[in-house]
């Protein structure tokens, strides 16, 4: 059972409003299609002047789903822009740690769209600790489901305009752990090693999976107009054709970006966790581990080279490593 002061202290800090948090720029047209060509989204509506001016829309507009991205700290942690608060909104996170609860994990992510976004609009976002759940047992093991929203607003001279709302959820917990209900205190059981997740494979996918148990990486071709794609899909995305057939990749690849994983730390990945989206030498792109490089050694454009890994004895993944010159 929950300590009574545990769930006083977390009470008290639900409803909570915490401090505005800036965009460093306007909305922009060239983030605009940078991030539409790193996500692979081709609607002119949000790239070409001319045809967003004879749309509905009466021109161009940003991709609902950057609302996130204009308040984003940047490249270095916690790098806001200027006037931003300093208050931390996660501080129920570390309340509940100290209590005894030390693990995270992120349980869903709602985004809601008020209106389309223009260049030339300059957002902001505030939070609110919307709820702390009563004390949950789960699976993974005992905590609390803990719900914030960041509500987006624009600036306008006669008043700000809200037009977007994030709503982000997280369980904050206990790990289960084994404990021989005969044995002493001095004999308790450690805790089964937490697997890789594996991942989701259906008739689409299985082909790529099975290549990487045989130690290649394959990629999906339409038979009609020979167009690589991944990830794999049922049908082209040029021709629309359903007919494919796969082809082996080099192995030899670019750093095309990267993140790295610092928290919420996840078993069994290693801290801090390199992820790269990886340009393949014949032009499609994947997300997978980097190894063998530290971030400081990190470069985008650097060439990679492809290895796979298994994990637990049955999990084959392509890993890419910087090559040495």
């Amino acid at each position: 059972m929950a300590d009574s002061q545990l769930l006083t202290d977390v009470r008290a800090l639900v409803g909570r409003e915490y401090g505005r948090v800036y965009a460093w720029d306007e909305v922009n047209a060239p983030m605009i299609r940078q991030w539409c060509e790193i996500m692979g989204v081709d609607n002119p509506l949000y790239t070409d002047a001319a045809f967003a001016a004879n749309s509905a829309q009466d021109g161009l507009v940003a991709p609902p789903a950057m609302l996130q991205v204009w308040c984003m700290e940047g490249f270095h942690l916690n790098n806001y822009a200027p006037g931003s608060t300093t208050e931390n909104p996660y501080e129920v996170l570390k309340l509940i740690e100290s209590y005894g609860y030390p693990s995270v994990v992120a349980v869903n992510s709602e985004l809601t769209f008020n209106r389309n976004l223009r260049p030339g609009e300059k957002l902001y976002y505030t939070t609110r600790l919307d709820s702390v759940g009563d004390e949950k047992t789960t699976g993974l093991g005992t905590g609390f489901f803990v719900t914030l929203v960041m509500n987006y607003f624009v600036e306008h001279k006669s008043g700000d305009e809200a037009v977007g709302e994030l709503l982000f959820r997280v369980f904050k917990f206990r790990p289960t752990q084994n404990h021989s209900a005969e044995a002493a205190p001095a004999k308790v059981e450690s805790a089964p090693a937490v697997k890789r997740p594996k991942p989701g494979m259906s008739d689409d996918t299985r082909f790529f999976w099975e290549g990487c148990d045989a130690g290649k990486l394959l990629i999906q071709r339409c038979t009609q107009c020979q167009t690589l794609r991944h990830p794999p899909a049922p049908v082209c995305i040029e021709c629309h054709s359903f007919d494919w057939d796969s082809v082996q990749a080099s192995g030899r690849a670019s750093l095309y970006s990267f993140v790295i994983m610092h928290y919420p730390e996840v078993a069994p990945f290693d801290h801090p966790n390199p992820i790269g989206l990886i340009e393949l030498e014949e032009g499609v792109r994947l997300v997978a581990g980097l190894v063998g490089v530290k971030r400081e050694e990190l470069n985008i454009g650097q060439p990679l080279q492809l290895e796979f890994q298994t994990f637990d004895g049955e999990l084959t993944l392509p890993m890419f490593r910087p090559v040495i010159a």
